[in-house]
């Protein structure tokens, strides 16, 4: 799973509990002592077990046929099981939502109890764990009726999804998908929906013969029936666990692609888009099959699945869903060449692709170890990086994943990695489990070597294969091949909330300098660490490293220096997950940034000369404007104001060829930006304007380039944005969205109203457009909001992200007019104090509109 969360949602997330480290002091002695300490201890803490498998899947069989007019699945499911080892009379399989008609064993109805959760089924006898045995089941789900909760993670968990399904928008191509994680797939069929079960699976899918349908394994056979349907066999010979089950029904075009196994074997690799984008279902996806071979060689172990095939559905509940050969993911993906110009979707196709090796092939046992999912698959991210786009490329998506753990404690809190004491199971899909882990795992591979690493998530991976697993069996696995105890490390990072917080002091001392590095944290609630790190030092001979282990509240080490100390780096690979407070003069911070071997020695240098008051700092600026990573460009570009004017017409000549020569958009689109924003009447930056408008084709950039001349030339910028209306791109759509709102006529309603009916708006794009619609709106007349009503209350009901952020947009609109309400207010004692009676009553039938459309969007929001 990977999930998309919009800042705002984090708010949603659950908060962890902080666990206290037992020290000495804290055992007691005296018996008496010991009672009086208990007397305030009501119960256990909570603890999340791993569900008690009393049968264990073996195969299921599901036939299914839908009424998309009721959005119900009528279906038989044969489900084999077998006790996992006590004697069983009883069987319990979760099935939410249903109704039950009939369940059988060797075609005898058997008795069962159901209460819209779980049924209950009274066996015929008691059965062994020799024994094994088959349950039909005939069943209609009913989806839209379960009442389950979704998450900040997962919005919903109605487990099967029918978008569109009567055809009332004609702009939505009707279609049914399905998600099962974490426990939803038993709202459309009967299961023991645990991730510690695994089971083969057979599906037969009846849909109309217009459709396509997709589901895990091969498809063995379709089947033309004589009423225009048709049914599709998927068959998947390989264990997996329920949730990763999975069905994707729709008019899709499949654009195909191949992979080949070593042995010469072909596999398919199908991309199912809606027909529209089948033309850039190659530029979206095309690198899967190098990520195929990429990762079979470094894990050493070869895809395992017999085919690869990904879906992009309308209205999905998270970013993306790693079912086993068969992904899904949002219409966030959809994206023509000028979108991808702006950035690629490889980290999540990436995350989902490595999924197949972590969750599918091994899955967690329990959601409190989903980091065996999860962490991996983040991690599969910065390995792809590396490889691909090289090192620099790696660390800077490190560094935003790493700003993204430490923002999700703001409002979430922190907890244990492998978390037992959740409330809820989807809390587990957040910063920790993404995030953190994945840094986590990098500290372990840098520790243990790329070949001891590897070669320990070779051993994993073939031991537990098909089979659950958790945080303790990846912790032997990796002991069993590098021979070392490895509980320091899992301990610390693993079952332990927290991270270290470093203060790093040197003391220059003669022919040598004393470094002292502090653990600052609390060590009350956190550990304290034991961090193997490097230290650079680079004094007249160069470059020297020294390898250290910081195990102490403070620890001290004394370098020997030749000639001049340049530079002192901690943790020199900057691998370390801490927050670091690094006290060195500002000339070792030059000195880093120019002679660092890494992206981060460049990153933080730049970060913090910006707030240096020498002349370092406006040199470091100026040559981080040459870096050769976009990402340390662009930081420079927005630290340019900060250089003395003597280097003024040296940067503004580097930032007017970074807009029209730099290969990364991103950094153009920087550059135009700051020259708007600071130099906006400049004939020069005038100049820039139309060029960017007439020859760049980065959307961001041509949407800065509409505002920048919005601000000097409202029409013309008006005019030009014109051109880009039939763009099919929702970030373009965003950029003009930003432009209309700040022009606020009443003219832009209609391409407004357009763009929402469209099919075009996903993801952050859409919550732009939102957000730029509401701002318009909340400018324009009573009529205008009236207009606009039917376009929140869609989407208020399209999906959890944006019924909340269409939420607050509609409270800006409801302060807007509690604001003209109070102001029409004086106009009206204005105008009877001038006998203007006319002009009082039309401001009183505005103000009472205003009241009115505030009490409408009140009702919206209560529903």
């Amino acid at each position: 799973m990977k999930n998309f969360i919009p800042v705002f949602i984090f708010i949603l997330l659950g908060c962890g509990t902080l666990k206290d480290n037992i020290n000495e002091s804290d055992f007691i002695s005296d018996e008496e002592d010991y009672y009086a300490n208990q007397s305030n201890i009501d119960e256990r803490p909570l603890y999340q077990a791993t569900r008690t498998s009393f049968f264990d899947l073996i195969h299921t069989e599901l036939r299914v046929h839908f009424d998309w007019e009721k959005s119900y699945l009528h279906g038989m499911a044969n489900i084999t099981l077998s006790p996992h080892f006590y004697p069983q009379n009883v069987l319990l399989l979760d099935a939410k939502s249903m109704e039950i008609y009939s369940v059988q064993l060797d075609n005898k109805s058997l008795e069962f109890e159901y209460d819209d959760q779980q049924l209950k089924i009274a066996l015929d006898k008691t059965y062994y764990k020799s024994d094994t045995i088959t349950i039909q089941v005939v069943y209609t789900a009913k989806p839209e009726e379960y009442k389950g909760l979704g998450s900040a993670a997962i919005s919903q968990a109605k487990g099967l999804y029918f978008i569109n399904p009567r055809n009332d928008d004609p702009n939505t191509m009707p279609q049914i998908w399905t998600q099962g994680e974490t426990e939803s797939n038993s709202v459309w069929f009967p299961t023991i929906d645990a991730p510690n079960q695994k089971m083969t699976q057979d599906i037969y899918i009846t849909v109309d013969n217009k459709y396509t349908t997709l589901s895990n394994g091969k498809l063995i056979q379709s089947l033309l029936n004589n009423d225009s349907t048709r049914e599709d066999h998927w068959q998947q010979k390989l264990p997996h666990a329920p949730y990763l089950t999975m069905m994707g029904i729709g008019a899709f075009s499949v654009v195909k692609d191949t992979w080949t196994r070593k042995n010469g074997e072909k596999i398919d690799v199908h991309y199912y888009v809606e027909p529209e984008w089948a033309n850039a279902a190659k530029d979206i996806f095309g690198n899967t099959p190098e990520m195929l071979t990429f990762f079979s060689d470094l894990l050493g172990y070869e895809y395992p699945w017999d085919k690869y095939h990904q879906i992009v559905v309308r209205n999905f509940v998270s970013g993306a869903m790693e079912n086993t050969g068969a992904v899904v993911f949002s219409d966030m993906v959809y994206s023509n060449q000028r979108d991808l110009l702006d950035g690629n979707w490889e980290s999540i196709i990436s995350h989902e692709l490595f999924h197949h090796w972590f969750g599918d092939l091994v899955t967690c046992e329990s959601w409190s170890n989903l980091p065996l999912n999860e962490s991996f698959a983040n991690y599969s991210q910065f390995l792809w990086d590396e490889y691909k786009y090289g090192p620099d490329e790696a660390e800077h998506k490190a560094n935003e994943e790493l700003e993204g753990y430490f923002y999700s404690l703001i409002n979430s809190g922190d907890h244990d990695l492998i978390w037992f004491d959740y409330s809820d199971k989807d809390q587990m899909f957040d910063g920790h489990s993404y995030n953190k882990g994945g840094r986590i795992l990098h500290m372990l591979r840098d520790y243990l070597g790329d070949e001891a690493f590897f070669e320990g998530i070779k051993y994993y991976l073939h031991k537990h294969q098909y089979k659950p697993a958790e945080a303790h069996e990846l912790r032997i696995a990796f002991e069993e091949v590098c021979g070392q105890d490895l509980n320091w490390f899992f301990n610390q990072w693993f079952f332990a909330s927290g991270h270290p917080t470093l203060l790093v002091e040197q003391e220059r001392m003669q022919n040598a300098v004393l470094v002292r590095i502090t653990q600052m944290q609390n060590t009350d609630a956190y550990p304290l660490y034991y961090l193997p790190m490097d230290i650079a030092v680079f004094d007249g001979s160069g470059r020297t490293l020294y390898p250290v282990v910081i195990d102490k509240r403070v620890s001290t080490f004394t370098f020997p220096v030749t000639d001049s100390l340049r530079c002192i780096i901690p943790d020199a690979d900057h691998v370390i997950l801490a927050k670091w407070q690094d006290n060195k003069p500002d000339h070792q911070y030059a000195f880093q940034f120019a002679n660092g071997a890494k992206y981060m020695d460049r990153k933080l240098s730049l970060a913090k000369l910006a707030q240096s008051k020498t002349t370092l700092r406006d040199t470091t600026i100026l040559a981080a404007l040459n870096d050769p990573h976009y990402q340390i460009r662009i930081d420079a570009i927005k630290l340019c104001n900060l250089i003395k004017t003597s280097y003024s017409s040296v940067v503004l000549a580097k930032l007017e060829d970074m807009v029209k020569n730099d290969q990364k958009s991103l950094v153009r689109e920087a550059a135009l930006k700051f020259l708007i924003d600071n130099f906006l009447s400049n004939e020069k930056t005038k100049e820039l304007i139309e060029f960017a408008l007439n020859n760049d084709q980065s959307y961001k950039v041509v949407s800065v380039a509409l505002l920048g001349h919005s601000k000097h030339d409202t029409d013309g910028a008006i005019r030009a944005a014109k051109a880009f209306e039939s763009e099919r791109s929702g970030t373009m759509i965003s950029g003009l969205a930003a432009l209309y709102a700040n022009d606020s006529s009443e003219t832009h309603f209609t391409y407004f109203e357009s763009v929402f009916k469209s099919n075009l708006l996903s993801g952050f794009n859409l919550y732009n457009t939102i957000n730029h619609f509401g701002i318009y709106i909340s400018r324009q007349s009573v009529e205008v909001q009236d207009r606009a009503f039917p376009t929140f209350s869609a989407l208020m009901q399209r999906d959890l992200y944006t019924s909340f952020f269409t939420e607050n947009i509609i409270y800006y609109i409801l302060g807007a007019n509690e604001a003209r309400i109070e102001a029409l207010l004086i106009e009206i004692e204005k105008f009877e104090g001038e006998k203007d009676f006319l002009a009082a009553q039309n401001a009183r039938k505005e103000q009472k509109k205003r009241a009115e459309m505030n009490d409408r969007f009140n009702a919206l929001i209560r529903e």
